[in-house]
């Protein structure tokens, strides 16, 4: 099921300011980067290998409004599994933003998502994990994106 989480909060961090200072919630910025979700399962190298393939399955996901991937977009911040409730089963887990709170066309990308993780069977479940810290900008774009943007025509 599609849905947004809350994580806990992860207090231990490697800087010189207090844990209270620092004790963010999972999926938000931290010194200006995104801190994962403290209870992200540690990842073998078949989850890996599988999260490449994951990684991969989300270039299927387009944006409906640019026409790019979600990925080259920069809009996946982190993708990790996690077994699901029955025996064999995988849970993946997709933490991204979009390019606006706001964006009215989320039903399509949730759908999208949907489709190329479970339908591709690489997993039997997403969880999509809305994550609105650090906001998406343009640097987030990646050079492939970059490159595909210019050839409809933006300036990046």
């Amino acid at each position: 099921m599609t849905e947004q989480m809350t994580p806990a909060n992860d207090p231990s961090v490697d800087d010189a300011t207090s844990a209270e200072e620092n004790a963010t919630a999972a999926g938000t910025v931290y010194n200006g980067e995104f801190r994962p979700d403290p209870n992200r399962p540690e990842q073998s190298e078949e989850d890996l290998a599988l999260v490449a393939d994951l990684e991969e399955a989300m270039r299927d996901v387009v944006d409906p409004e640019l026409g790019i991937n979600v990925v080259d977009l920069g809009l996946v911040y982190d993708i990790w599994v996690r077994p699901g409730e029955t025996e064999g089963s995988t849970i993946a887990r997709v933490d991204m933003t979009l390019t606006s709170a706001a964006c009215p066309l989320t039903d399509v990308i949730e759908d999208q998502a949907r489709s190329a993780v479970v339908g591709s069977d690489l997993a039997n479940d997403l969880e999509l994990n809305w994550v609105w810290m650090p906001p998406w900008g343009p640097q987030m774009i990646t050079d492939d994106g970059r490159e595909q943007l210019r050839a409809i025509g933006f300036t990046v």
